[in-house]
Formats: C-alpha cells, sequence, structure tokens
C-alpha cells in the first residue's frame, strides 16, 4: 500500500511536469470555446464510499445533468465545441492528478462511480471493491470501458481486488497508454 502511494506521487509529479503545456492549452481552448468555468467538480465515491469532488476538464454544456453520459438522450447535443475531442483523447481526465495528491484516487483502482450510480455503488460494496481506492484507470478501463454493463464492470473490480499488485498496474497502465492511443472504447 505505502509502495503504491509512493509510485502516485512520483508518477503524479513526473507528469504534472511533463503535461503541463498540454493541461494550460486544454484549460484555454474549454475556456475559449464555451461560458463557464474549465473545470467540472464531480462529486465521486471513493474508498469506504466517501463522497469527493474530482475535477475534470469541462466537456459538456452548462446545464447538463449530472448522470452517467450514456443515460442522456443524446450525449452529442450537450458537448462543448471540444467536448468529444478531449474526451475521445481522455484530456478531460488530466486534472484528476489533483486526486492523485490528495490521495482520493491512485491511478490504478476501479473508476469513481457517480454519488447517484446507486446499483455500481451497491454491487461493489457487496463485493468489497468499495475498499479498493478508485483509479484514474482500471482493469474495467482496459476490458471495455464505456461498453461493459455494470455487473461486469464489478466482476471486473473485483477481480482486480484478488489480483492488485504494483505489477498488475504496471500491465493495466501499459494497457491504458495502449488504448488512449487508439482511442479505443470511449463511446462519447
Amino acid at each position: 500500500m505505502l509502495l503504491k502511494r509512493i509510485f502516485d506521487l512520483v508518477l503524479g509529479l513526473f507528469l504534472s511536469l511533463v503535461l503541463s503545456v498540454p493541461l494550460v492549452l486544454v484549460a484555454l481552448a474549454v475556456r475559449l470555446t464555451s461560458k463557464g468555468p474549465v473545470l467540472y467538480w464531480s462529486d465521486r465515491v471513493g474508498r469506504g464510499n466517501a463522497i469527493f469532488k474530482m475535477p475534470k476538464f469541462r466537456s459538456m454544456l452548462i446545464g447538463t445533468p449530472a448522470v452517467a453520459t450514456h443515460l442522456l438522450q443524446d450525449p452529442s447535443t450537450h458537448l462543448t465545441p471540444i467536448g468529444a475531442f478531449i474526451r475521445k483523447s481522455s484530456l478531460d481526465e488530466l486534472p484528476q492528478l489533483w486526486c492523485i495528491f490528495t490521495g482520493e484516487m491512485s491511478f490504478v483502482g476501479p473508476r469513481p462511480a457517480l454519488f447517484n450510480q446507486f446499483d455500481l455503488i451497491a454491487l461493489r460494496t457487496q463485493c468489497h471493491v468499495d475498499q479498493l481506492v478508485p483509479g484514474i484507470t482500471g482493469w474495467a478501463q482496459v476490458n471495455g470501458r464505456d461498453e461493459l454493463a455494470i455487473p461486469e464492470k464489478v466482476r471486473l473490480d473485483e477481480e482486480y481486488l484478488q489480483k492488485k499488485s504494483l505489477g498488475f498496474d504496471f500491465y493495466i497502465l501499459y494497457l491504458t497508454f495502449a488504448k488512449v492511443i487508439r482511442r479505443d472504447g470511449v463511446s462519447h
């Protein structure tokens, strides 16, 4: 656990330095292409089902309901002019580095549920997945991401709980990098 936390902090610091220019450019692009704040602070469920605020670059218009994207009638009508691009390229996720530093997230773990995804939260709690620190990426993300049904997502989260190790985390990070480069598994 301590080794994983040290790894998260070292990688987080390194990525913050390397990605400082892209962070500024995306922030400017969001600011210049739509009204509203640059960041969207989403209420998410963390370890032990505690609610925390997770930042993302805002890809949706102000007034979009706070629900999972797949539950919107037509998600494309809610996107900002650069929203589709920053979502497909996963650039909207970059501000989550902040949660790495605060300890509310890790680089690898189950993706934090929205506060109102009660079915996902209940299944994760039943399988003890709620005891893991949520991650920017995870085993479920590299095995389907948006396309997975909730029971399958939780099955993969539980599999991660059983297999968790620093080596497995490195493998998941490698698969994540490959999927982001190919823009694989993002439906919105």
